[in-house]
């Protein structure tokens, strides 16, 4: 059985305050760059929306934008017609049901248009402050590796690393799980000579 406490222990002396790479400025900001990071790179992203943050600023400005020309704002970052569809219905329902505030509960977020489990546990975590696991393919698989998990159905992976996690530090905990799988527990070629956590991880291919 992993060693969850020395685990968190070794994550968090290598990723002391580890943050979402998507920046932003506020939840709504978030809510966007989240949207538009499915199938693309947090970079592309960033660069994306450094004009496209400059142009909308609220959810009404988002919600009222003709679609062809937000497509083409955001063409980079691929999918671009379906995301376009997306997030201006998004930001209609944050209008219409929200009075132009993004929420802030996972219920409420989750009703969204382009908002999943995932991505409402990202905002809430990062945006809100709030403690949270948002579980994505990188979390999916470093907990996997290590056997901090047992399951490839995010929302089960989500509920096993809750009940064994500090409550105070799921979201510091969540972020150094995404950095981890990026940097060092790659899906391909991942690096497990140089990893922290080499000693402590029950994958079995790790000494291939």
């Amino acid at each position: 059985m992993a060693n969850t406490k020395k685990i968190v222990q070794l994550l968090l002396k290598k990723y002391p305050d580890p943050k979402i790479e998507l920046r932003f400025n506020n939840p709504l900001e978030l809510v966007i760059a989240t949207i538009l990071s499915a199938q693309c790179t947090d970079i592309k992203v960033n660069e994306v929306t450094k004009e496209l943050f400059r142009k909308y600023k609220t959810a009404e400005q988002y919600a009222g934008a003709e679609v062809t020309t937000f497509e083409q704002d955001i063409r980079p970052t691929g999918f671009y017609k379906n995301k376009a569809k997306m997030i201006i219905e998004c930001c209609r329902q944050i209008v219409t049901d929200f009075n132009g505030k993004v929420p802030d509960t996972i219920e409420e977020l989750t009703r969204l248009a382009g908002v999943g489990r995932k991505t409402a546990n990202v905002i809430l975590g990062s945006a809100f402050g709030k403690q949270t696991m948002g579980v994505d393919t990188h979390v999916l698989r470093v907990s996997n590796r290590l056997g901090l998990a047992h399951s490839k159905k995010p929302d089960k992976v989500e509920e096993e690393l809750i009940n064994q996690m500090p409550g105070n530090k799921l979201t510091s905990i969540n972020l150094a799980l995404v950095l981890h799988g990026r940097r060092t527990c790659r899906a391909k070629k991942p690096l497990c000579p140089d990893c922290v956590l080499y000693k402590e991880c029950e994958w079995q291919d790790k000494n291939r």
